[in-house]
């Protein structure tokens, strides 16, 4: 169930996010210039607090750091720093959001400011029950109630009571979790305190999807979202239609769980929250599963295994970072006992050198004992500190490779979405463009159209298999079953399927391959190198020119040449032909668009079946391919 996964995705703190008011105060600080520094402290933390947005959120609160260590006001310091922490939070920056807490909390104490304690205590329990760490969790809730209570706080109170529901429903202690949200509802509706009456709505929803009363489910998420749609509070709206997705599901309404699980997908991709993709990205797997459409289950799955491991990866730096902070201070501790014991030594030898003045010589083998361990000490200290720097530096070259190869990755994304954009957006109308042909009796133009239709869908048809070929390589999951393969039968078949888009560029494409020749290879990550080398070929021919394709053998390797006589590639662009270094895109002689990706993969498949490939090209009077592979032995 959806609703289970989801569980501890979402925090709720004391805040009643409101976008609207941020903007307008956003406004008030930009236009005025009589302002005092204090009033914009105080300016900058409500429109932090009251931003949907957690970076925009981090960015005012930083601000308001500055002016409050400028005036130093150290109430606005703690609620900047607090402010601050709930920003990194959001963002699932657990290690960062704790230090900027506990610094809060340090300067709330030293001014006796105890509500600003019990808020602290509210932001340590939400970060351990994002831990998974329920009895912390639970345990500095209670402390946040002990003293709101006693300080008679309703609206604090109420959202800390909301969010020890939270905990419960997380652990499945439903009628636990029923009793805080209701106690929290109680209080939300004395003052008319609209988001949080939302929060309540929503959750006390997700506990009736659990309980499986998914009409009363159905009816409270409906009434939280569309209160928090007016708020322009994405964030739990992508969660609590995930949850209608999974409760449509169950109905076997697959179009409407589409519909929310779709909406979910959009928001998370927008807010930019990785764990609402992760799961909007899962169910929309699972409902193209059910339905039979393979592909695009394939392919959300695809997305949601990206994220899931992206959300693991940093994980996993914040648990590196914690074992780091734990070692510095176990270092610190062996500094002091070491300092303690020397000293104990010392006081020691004092006393024997007062009580037995003949025993000098005694004295002096301890002494010359006890250099030889601190030399030992120096040493064992200096190789640690070796140890230390070497793994800093191989932490710090995995992290430029990681950082390397999510650029190479956002460019990659940014090239298929760019290029796919414009055969697709070729569709767009084409059905009331064919009616006003026909009506018209334009044979000429549909037969134009039909030509658009049919180069535009062979370019997204090109590009989704290159891609999908691409991301299954890249994840080790590529079929690699190496065959004798007749290549010549090979060739001949995929310059049957470019027959008619050479025919279309009136390009003199060879007919038949006669040269037999025999390998030992994957016949399907052949044939893609095939069929790209050749596209590529006709695309940057221009018309009434030459495409060739013979084989050949050389010692232990098959030669395939595949020759144009086209625009050939620029120099500048060969030493990145095969990466995704550069400027990519490149237009073919007829508008074509061409990305790079097609060699990419040649590349690769080159080297999975362990050949080689060389290029030769001059500007303006064609390229050479040569793709080598072994010769089966006999």
């Amino acid at each position: 169930m959806i609703a289970c996964i989801l569980a501890g995705y979402f925090s709720y703190s004391v805040k009643g996010q409101d976008q609207s008011l941020a903007d307008s105060l956003i406004h008030v600080v930009d236009s005025r210039n009589d302002l005092s520094d204090s009033t914009i402290c105080a300016l900058l933390n409500k429109i932090s607090f009251n931003s949907t947005n957690p970076d925009r959120e981090i960015s005012y609160a930083e601000q308001a750091i500055i002016y409050a260590k400028r005036i130093g006001n150290e109430r606005l310091l703690a609620q900047s720093l607090r402010n601050v922490g709930n920003g990194k939070r959001s963002k699932g920056n657990l290690a960062s959001a704790i230090d900027y807490y506990l610094r809060a909390g340090l300067h709330y104490s030293n001014i006796g400011l105890e509500l600003g304690v019990a808020v602290v205590y509210l932001d340590l329990g939400e970060v351990y029950r994002k831990q998974d760490n329920f009895d912390n969790s639970k345990l500095y809730y209670n402390k946040s109630i002990d003293i709101l209570r006693s300080e008679n706080d309703s609206i604090r109170l109420g959202s800390v009571l909301l969010n020890t529901g939270e905990l419960y429903r997380i652990h499945d202690l439903l009628d636990t979790a029923m009793l805080y949200f209701d106690e929290a509802e109680s209080i939300f509706r004395k003052i008319n305190f609209t988001s949080r009456i939302a929060y309540t709505l929503g959750n006390k929803g997700l506990v009736f999807a659990k309980q499986g009363k998914n009409e009363q489910a159905e009816k409270n998420i409906v009434e939280a979202i569309q209160v928090l749609e007016e708020l322009s509070d994405f964030d739990p709206i992508a969660i609590y239609q995930i949850s209608l997705a999974d409760i449509y599901e169950q109905r076997g309404d697959l179009k409407k769980a589409l519909n929310y699980a779709h909406s979910a997908l959009n928001i998370g991709q927008e807010e930019g929250l990785k764990e609402q993709i992760r799961d909007a990205s899962l169910k929309l797997s699972e409902l193209y599963q059910t339905q039979g459409y393979y592909r695009k289950a394939y392919n959300y799955q695809s997305q949601y295994i990206t994220y899931r491991d992206s959300i693991n990866n940093d994980e996993v730096i914040r648990k590196m970072a914690d074992l780091r902070t734990e070692y510095e201070v176990s270092k610190k501790q062996a500094e002091v006992d070491l300092k303690q014991t020397e000293v104990d030594l010392l006081n020691e030898q004092a006393r024997n050198n007062q009580i037995v003045l003949w025993s000098v010589i005694v004295i002096l083998v301890l002494v010359l004992f006890l250099m030889y361990a601190l030399l030992k000490i120096y040493r064992v200290k200096v190789r640690a500190i070796r140890i230390v720097k070497k793994r800093r530096e191989i932490i710090t070259a995995q992290r430029n490779q990681l950082a390397e190869a999510n650029q190479t990755k956002d460019k990659f994304f940014s090239i298929i979405s760019h290029d796919i954009r414009g055969p697709i957006s070729n569709f767009h109308g084409v059905s009331q463009l064919i009616q006003l042909l026909v009506e018209s009796d334009d044979k000429e133009a549909l037969l134009k159209l039909g030509r658009m239709l049919d180069t535009s869908t062979s370019e997204v048809s090109s590009l989704l298999d290159n891609l999908l070929e691409w991301a299954m390589s890249q994840q080790g999951r590529m079929p690699y079953k190496p065959e004798k393969i007749k290549l010549h039968q090979l060739c001949n078949s995929n310059l049957g399927i470019m027959q008619n888009l050479a025919a279309a560029k009136q390009i003199k494409l060879t007919k038949k391959v006669k040269e037999k020749v025999t390998i030992q290879a994957d016949k399907n990550s052949v044939s893609t190198i095939i069929r790209n080398l050749i596209s590529n070929a006709i695309k940057f021919t221009p018309e009434g020119g030459k495409v060739e394709i013979t084989l050949s053998y050389e010692i232990t390797m098959a030669v395939i040449s595949i020759q144009d006589s086209g625009i050939g590639i620029p120099q500048e662009k060969m030493s990145h032909l095969f990466d995704f270094k550069g400027e990519r895109s490149r237009w073919g002689t007829e508008g074509e668009k061409g990305v790079g990706l097609g060699l990419t993969l040649v590349n690769e498949f080159v080297e999975l079946n362990n050949g080689r490939v060389e290029v030769e090209s001059q500007e303006g009077k064609g390229t050479t391919f040569k793709v080598y592979l072994p010769i089966l032995s006999e």
